[in-house]
């Protein structure tokens, strides 16, 4: 080693030794300054003088409470320090609320099984219904009262508060809890309704005991429409609270379509005679008998002022739950205008022992300047109105007493004492226990399965509020009234209000009394239970108001809106023939289906009347009878002539022609029966062609028999011989053929071209559908039937001209007559058959049918059976001989 390296490596080492006494003289110099800088005493920047009740504990709650119903603000000029406010006007209901706390944790500390070895206290502050005094509170209750604090190097201890109790104003509320979220200390209120509050995003560690106001909003529609009041006035307060409940209203309400509102109008803050008179004109001027407020208390006097000044009655009130209980309003001179009102009111309930715990409240002389006893001796005064010593200059002189603080709270008449009607009380009752429930779950924590980063656990030594947050979110117990309590996603409570009704006794004296619920359950959603037999109605009737904008319309109208209007107010319009009114939509009319009519209330369809030629009705069973006769005479008749086949008079004139027309008159008959009963495809195909065919067979059989009758007579004439030659048997038969295969073919180009089919037609009668063949081709049965009527002309015509001829039995004659009613009936049912509507056609053609065929039947086989029955001496060879010819 040289010398040189010598001397660098004990260079170093004195480098490093300076650099180590250095340190050594900075950590000294740093721990110094640091005791010097922990040991000082710190200041918070203000303190601010608040009313309030304290009690020391492990663990401390907060509240928010209204002591006082008024403020005072000094001027701030800035040129002094400045002036804090001042309350005044005691209101003995909210002192009885932060009493309900103390009570409440009162309670816990004495329950072995909920908190052991956990002492808890509280801080309870006024914020005497301002948002500035409250705000105030809030930030003293997170950040502590005390004027003069040491810092603590560790940073470790329980926060001033863990949580707190209130507000009661949602304005409050949301503007509190906008801070305190953001360091997620939990503020459970148990008046705050505002749906704004249950924004989780906004307000993540605010939790309720009472119902949203969305929920409230809900109930109130129920409430409405159970009763059928689709016509109502909104009057809200303008903050929060109401113009939250305006908008739920809105898109509740109105866009549901559930009912309309009359107006809606913002109450003013304050005295604002003007504003109040033209809210209470309009109130007067509508047609709606229903008026809904969600307002406080102060506003609702104003208001009443002014509805007693303008004398506006004969409404119905719905009050929210911010005024259901009011008794303020339950006044003699106001009940003849709000006697009746129904309301939406907080669940009560029932605290045991509160009274008594009351009435052990006693002012302490020796500690005047106390927070606490000073608010024990403001209810003291308001409550017996004295002064505690230095009493006002004055008030001696002036007959005030002074306050022993021995006075006896039973031997006075106080709200205070009142614990029938619990329902605030009772909601900041759930909500300390929530918060110790909580607190206690977060306590039985075991070290290492907690749910927190680690799996660790909150200790009593080193307290979060976020965790508490975390424990509340999952609360579940039941109180010893027996309602459970616990948080959904939001925060907010397990819904339940029940319905107040405000009773005018005859006596003058006003009783609040329930006389239903609506409440929410996880299985039938939400519940309205209403016991109308208890409702009190402030009207002659003694029954529930009608405020509609507009009847509901008549069965048979639809609604026509106004324009410009609500569309609640509208006109009822008739639905025009063959429609009904639309249920699923009343603005509009709907047509009945083809075989449907409309009923005469013009409400339903009904299924029309059928109509066609039954064989039920009297005119069906009236021709098939005759149909039938005429098939059995002709039966009878071709009997006869079977059995008398060999006497002259049937073998006159060609005997088998006979034979078949008595068959062709047969089927006439038969056929007649195809037009009765229900058409269809096979009878209107059928009846028209059966009809032609048989009539042509018929027909065709006459002509062939007249001119042969004409033959034989001119063949009887010298030279005549040759014109029998055309009429052999053969012939005839060959001609009867050939005629009737032209009826077949013209019945066969018709069935195919445009075939005859049923028919349903509504054109005779809108309330019948008549059921008829429709003739398919008119060209058709024109040309059927013409050439039935050519064939019947022709034979008229030949035996007509043959009817003279000098024979014993000239059956021309015969023939010219029988064609002759044949002609006539067929020629009137032409136009009796155009103007018969629906089934008359087919009676008529059945008629014409049955007529002709009868006619046919006496006239050429009538004759002939006299002969042969009633006088058989003229059926001889002999007798036919001396008058006639014989074939």
């Amino acid at each position: 080693m040289t010398g040189s390296n010598r001397r660098e490596i004990m260079w170093a080492f004195f480098n490093l030794f300076l650099l180590m006494y250095f340190m050594l003289l900075c950590s000294y110099f740093s721990s110094a300054v640091s005791s010097l800088f922990y040991s000082s005493s710190c200041q918070l920047q203000g303190q601010f003088h608040l009313n309030g009740m304290h009690k020391a504990g492990d663990v401390v709650l907060g509240g928010l409470f209204e002591f006082h119903l008024f403020s005072i603000f000094p001027d701030l000029s800035f040129t002094s320090e400045p002036q804090q406010p001042t309350c005044h006007g005691f209101d003995v209901l909210g002192f009885r609320q932060a009493q309900t706390m103390a009570f409440a944790i009162d309670e816990i500390n004495r329950n072995s099984n909920l908190l052991p070895n956990v002492t808890l206290g509280y801080s309870l502050y006024d914020n005497c219904i301002k948002l500035e005094i409250g705000f105030r509170a809030a930030l003293s209750l997170v950040s502590g009262q005390e004027e003069h604090f040491i810092l603590d190097e560790t940073c470790v201890g329980t926060p001033p508060v863990l949580g707190i109790v209130g507000d009661s104003s949602s304005t409050h509320s949301i503007a509190i809890s906008s801070v305190l979220g953001l360091y997620r200390v939990p503020m459970v209120s148990y008046f705050a309704t505002c749906s704004c509050l249950s924004d989780r995003k906004k307000f993540p560690s605010f939790f309720r005991t009472i119902p949203s106001d969305a929920f409230q909003v809900r109930a109130m529609i129920q409430i409405l429409t159970h009763f059928g009041w689709t016509w109502a006035g909104l009057l809200v307060s303008d903050d929060d609270y109401g113009l939250y409940a305006a908008r739920s209203f809105q898109s509740d309400f109105v866009q549901s379509g559930r009912g309309c509102l009359a107006y809606l109008e913002v109450l003013p803050w304050g005295n604002d005679p003007a504003e109040l008179r033209r809210i209470v004109h309009v109130m007067k001027k509508s047609t709606a008998h229903v008026v809904i407020v969600f307002a406080h208390e102060g506003q609702m006097i104003n208001l009443m002022e002014e509805v007693v000044r303008q004398n506006v009655t004969g409404l119905q009130w719905m009050a929210s739950e911010a005024w259901t209980a009011a008794t303020v309003l339950q006044t003699p001179d106001l009940m003849p205008y709000l006697g009746g009102t129904m309301g939406i009111a907080i669940s009560q309930g029932e605290i045991a022992g509160l009274r008594e715990f009351l009435l052990q409240i006693r002012p302490d002389k020796q500690h005047n300047n106390d927070y606490g006893n000073n608010m024990v001796r403001q209810f003291w005064e308001y409550t017996f109105q004295c002064r505690f010593a230095p009493p006002p200059a004055g008030w001696v002189e002036a007959g005030g007493a002074l306050c022993t603080g021995q006075e006896d709270l039973e031997n006075v008449e106080t709200k205070f004492l009142d614990i029938s009607n619990l329902r605030p009380e009772y909601n900041v009752y759930k909500a300390v226990y929530a918060l110790a429930n909580a607190l206690d779950e977060m306590l039985q924590c075991e070290p290492g399965r907690g749910p927190f980063s680690g799996h660790s656990c909150g200790s009593l030594q080193r307290l979060e509020p976020w965790q508490l947050v975390y424990y509340l979110e999952k609360v579940n117990f039941t109180t010893p009234f027996g309602d459970q309590v616990s948080f959904d996603e939001n925060g907010d409570a397990l819904p339940i209000y029940d319905i107040m009704n405000w009773l005018w006794l005859p006596d003058g004296r006003t009783k609040l009394q329930k006389v239903g619920e609506v409440k929410r359950s996880a299985f039938k959603g939400e519940e309205l239970t209403i016991d109308e037999d208890k409702i009190f109605w402030n009207f002659e009737s003694k029954k529930p108001p009608r405020s509609v904008c507009s009847e509901s319309c008549p069965p048979g109208t639809r609604m026509a809106r106004k324009k410009g209007e609500p569309v609640c107010c509208f006109d009822c319009i008739p639905c025009s023939e063959g429609k009904i009114s639309n249920k699923t939509d009343s603005t509009e009319c709907i047509s009945c289906s083809e075989d449907f009519w409309s009923s005469p209330q013009l409400d339903l369809c009904v299924l029309k009347k059928t109509e066609f030629l039954s064989y039920h009705e009297p005119l069906g069973i009236c021709l098939t009878s005759t149909s039938l006769l005429g098939t059995f005479i002709c039966d009878v008749v071709l009997g006869i002539f079977i059995y008398y086949r060999s006497t002259p008079i049937v073998r006159a004139n060609n005997s088998e022609l006979s034979f078949v027309l008595l068959v062709s008159l047969k089927l006439c008959f038969l056929c007649s029966l195809l037009f009765i009963g229900r058409p269809r495809l096979w009878t209107c195909q059928l009846r028209h062609a059966a009809f032609g065919i048989s009539f042509v067979l018929c027909v065709s059989c006459i002509l062939v028999k007249t001119m042969v009758v004409l033959a034989v007579f001119k063949a009887s004439k010298p030279g005549g011989g040759s014109s029998l030659k055309w009429f052999g048997a053969v012939q005839q038969r060959g001609t009867v053929i050939v005629l009737t295969s032209i009826q077949a073919a013209i019945c066969t180009a018709w069935l195919v071209s445009s075939s005859p089919a049923p028919h349903k037609n509504t054109q005779y009668h809108n309330e019948k559908i008549v059921y008829e063949c429709v003739v398919g081709s008119t060209v058709g049965f024109v040309v059927l039937l013409g050439y039935i009527g050519l064939l019947a002309t022709l034979s008229f015509l030949i035996a007509f001209i043959a009817r003279n001829l000098p024979d014993s039995f000239n059956e021309a004659k015969h023939i010219t007559f029988s064609m002759l009613i044949f002609c006539a009936v067929w020629v009137a049912f032409v136009p009796a058959y155009i103007s018969s509507p629906g089934k008359y056609a087919d009676a008529v053609e059945v008629f014409a049918i049955l007529a002709s065929s009868f006619g046919l039947l006496v006239a050429l086989f009538g004759p002939k059976c006299y002969i042969i029955l009633l006088r058989p001496e003229r059926n001889t060879k002999k007798a036919i001989m001396g008058r006639g010819i014989e074939s």
